[in-house]
């Protein structure tokens, strides 16, 4: 079967795309390359550079007779999102009408919609489970909800089967060490204390210790992106086996709180890794984490990769060679 993945070129998109190779997939990378990398690029797959806001570019990469369409590009910073709300109503609602406006005018079968736990803002109760109000904190959740809703009448007015995937934190590399290409100016909490080890940030700032949290900072569910990866394949063979779309949460159903991802990050790279208390931010919600519950059930999805040493070393591992290669930063 014949995959494209918008995006793909990006640190979920490789992953993605990369999945799909192993699994015998033909897959065709479209990406302009503003956050994506070249080095995240693989021989085995086509790539065209390209726009999701250029119609003509998309339409003649989509004629090409795709099964399934992965959707990954996206604007995708919360605290960004509340002060550019203008930006991402371009980019992940406009463009991403756009994308399936063109699968359904090239006959896509099934498009996979990089989803977000954003939708949920905070939670009502814990686990999240996929029947949770849906009611986001910031416009970045408001814009996948949009999208997911969008979807679900494409589905029942133009037969569009779709697999919205929902992910709450997508952490660490490739375990293979495939993919290597780093994100240009990461917002996540792993990436940047991997800059705090390599001395890159001088010290990194933990929002907050008196939650109530068995340490007093925010516990968030940490997914390796290995384990996203295997999920897509599997909710688009779901969606492909089954005619029917699909609304799934991508968890590892572990809370892992900030000053343990710090300290095992400490024990892991050997590196002190300075770290100050500041202030709360607005609209932290103490704890976050999911159910997978449907996934396994659905897609017989595990999470396999997404122990926090896993998590940690396999980026530490990515972040030292690139540090190396470049003699500093």
């Amino acid at each position: 079967m014949k995959i494209l993945v918008i995006g793909g070129a990006g640190y979920i998109g490789s992953h993605v795309a990369r999945e799909f190779l192993d699994r015998g997939y033909q897959v065709t990378v479209f990406d302009n390359l503003s956050t994506g990398r070249e080095e995240n690029l693989f021989a085995d797959a086509a790539f065209v550079r390209g726009d999701i806001h250029d119609g003509k570019q998309l339409a003649e990469v989509m004629n090409r007779g795709f099964d399934g369409c992965v959707h990954l590009a996206a604007l995708k910073a919360a605290g960004d999102s509340m002060l550019n709300p203008e930006s991402y109503s371009v980019n992940n609602i406009c463009g991403t009408i756009s994308v399936i406006n063109q699968a359904v005018a090239s006959a896509v079968r099934c498009l996979l919609f990089s989803s977000s736990a954003a939708i949920f803002g905070n939670p009502a109760y814990l686990p999240i489970d996929e029947a949770h109000p849906k009611e986001p904190e910031n416009y970045y959740g408001f814009t996948k909800l949009e999208i997911e809703r969008i979807l679900d009448w494409y589905d029942r007015l133009k037969g569009l089967r779709f697999a919205a995937v929902r992910y709450f934190n997508a952490a660490g590399f490739d375990v293979k060490g495939r993919i290597k290409g780093l994100e240009r100016k990461p917002e996540n909490l792993l990436p940047i204390i991997m800059e705090a080890a390599l001395g890159i940030r001088k010290e990194l700032s933990v929002f907050g210790d008196d939650y109530p949290t068995r340490d007093g900072t925010c516990i968030r569910d940490y997914v390796h992106v290995n384990d996203l990866a295997t999920a897509h394949v599997a909710a688009f063979e779901y969606v492909m086996n089954n005619d029917r779309s699909l609304s799934v949460n991508l968890g590892s159903e572990v809370g892992v709180t900030v000053l343990e991802m710090i300290e095992a990050a400490r024990r892991i790279t050997g590196r002190p890794i300075p770290a100050r208390i500041a202030p709360r931010r607005a609209g932290d919600p103490p704890c976050l984490y999911a159910t997978s519950s449907k996934a396994r059930e659905l897609l017989g999805w595990v999470p396999e990769h997404s122990s926090l040493d896993t998590l940690i070393d396999s980026t530490w591992r990515v972040y030292t060679e690139a540090f190396d290669a470049t003699g500093g930063w």
